[in-house]
């Protein structure tokens, strides 16, 4: 356990406070939630449930602003919901836009604390110089070695979270890759770093307001060009895969006498790919904590990632069944963050002090709840923040 330290140290004389962009994560801020609730989806699973073709989490991160989406993605959207895809897009520009306002919802302005949030940029800034000054922190290292998955790296280097809201195990490894014992020592560490003016190159590139507006308004500007390119012509996302569901299988037509050398190119091209296809391997993390949660700790194996592993699916140790004999804990199951658990799967959720199994069901209310036996554990699924849920995809028993 990471020793934590609850006193906020004062902000660093250097830092001018009064230039960090409190909205840095809004990237694409949208009218999406609006017109989903005029469209009648309380909820953004349920809109999510007409969007096969977008993956719940991605659709989750498109409508909070923190990823842009694509001109495709807008266009099944706002088909789902009934308007035009340009309806949902947001003219950064118009005096009547209020970041702090659209944003409020999703960040609680109450909880803003000034010297924190300071402390995150310089944190962000530390660790991009420490990165650059070591040729050996690769992003794949990072998450080999320190177990900090590329998702999380890029949430540290662009201060995303303030360092009190980052679990034992994040904290552990940033102690690490800065060579120091403790929190404290990370603290005092990363303000001399500032103070001495190794850090101001980079910070600019992440609490600058003005190049997050350039950013946003550039990609705005593209996103109606491509829309405008792509009125009239049929959607990669058909009909059929939003509001009116899956699209009818189709059964194909009886070919009497045909044979192997008969079949298209294509198909056979994806026959032989599927016999000569490259193993991908996943490195394994995890180590047993307390209260049935697993520490997403670098173990040095890895696994061999399914065919339908994103490129963020990671190997994790069960450590103990917590879900009953059925997943033993020397089980290693692969999880993938970029997909969302539904009922009679499992899930994997971030905790404060790491990472959680969960079996899935629905209750009578139509609730996602998860489920573990050991410890006793219910908890409604719905509720949670859907960057900290995974699913898990896959398993390997020893």
């Amino acid at each position: 356990m990471v020793r934590r330290v609850t006193e906020h140290p004062p902000t660093p004389k250097l830092l001018d406070t009064a230039i960090i962009d409190r909205h840095r994560w809004t990237i694409f801020p949208n009218r999406i939630r609006e017109w989903r609730r005029r469209s009648g989806f309380p909820k953004l699973l349920a809109l999510s449930q007409h969007i096969p073709a977008i993956p719940y989490i991605r659709l989750s991160k498109i409508e909070r602003g923190e990823v842009v989406a694509r001109a495709e993605e807008l266009v099944a959207i706002a088909r789902a919901l009934g308007v035009k895809p340009g309806q949902l897009l947001v003219d950064i520009d118009d005096p009547g836009f209020d970041i702090a306002r659209w944003a409020s919802e999703f960040q609680d302005p109450a909880a803003f604390d000034v010297a924190e949030d300071s402390f995150a940029v310089l944190l962000a800034a530390a660790l991009r110089a420490r990165r650059d000054a070591d040729a050996g922190l690769s992003i794949a290292a990072i998450e080999t070695v320190y177990g900090i998955p590329p998702v999380i790296l890029s949430r540290l280097e662009n201060a995303y979270k303030t360092l009190d809201r980052w679990n034992d195990a994040t904290l552990i490894a940033l102690c690490r890759i800065f060579g120091v014992h403790d929190i404290k020592a990370l603290r005092a560490a990363v303000t001399d770093a500032h103070e001495s003016g190794t850090l101001a190159p980079y910070l600019a590139q992440i609490a600058n307001p003005e190049l997050r507006i350039a950013k946003t308004r550039a990609k705005v500007a593209a996103l109606r060009t491509e829309l405008d390119a792509v009125a009239g012509k049929p959607s990669a996302v058909t009909e059929h895969q939003t509001a009116k569901g899956p699209p009818p299988r189709r059964t194909p037509e009886a070919a009497p006498h045909s044979t192997a050398a008969q079949q298209p190119s294509a198909v056979m091209a994806a026959i032989q790919a599927s016999d000569t296809a490259t193993v991908r391997l996943l490195p394994v993390f995890g180590t047993p904590l307390n209260d049935g949660l697993i520490a997403r700790t670098a173990t040095g194996a890895t696994v061999e990632a399914p065919r339908i592993a994103g490129a963020n699916a990671f190997g994790l140790r069960v450590c103990r069944p917590s879900l009953g004999p059925a997943l033993p804990g020397r089980a290693t199951v692969i999880v993938d963050p970029d997909r969302f658990p539904s009922a009679g799967g499992i899930a994997v959720i971030r905790e404060e002090g790491g990472l959680r199994l969960l079996s899935i069901t629905f209750d009578r209310d139509g609730r996602m709840m998860g489920h573990s036996l050991n410890p006793d554990r219910e908890m409604v699924m719905d509720s949670l923040d859907p960057v900290n849920v995974a699913t898990v995809i896959g398993a390997v028993f020893e």
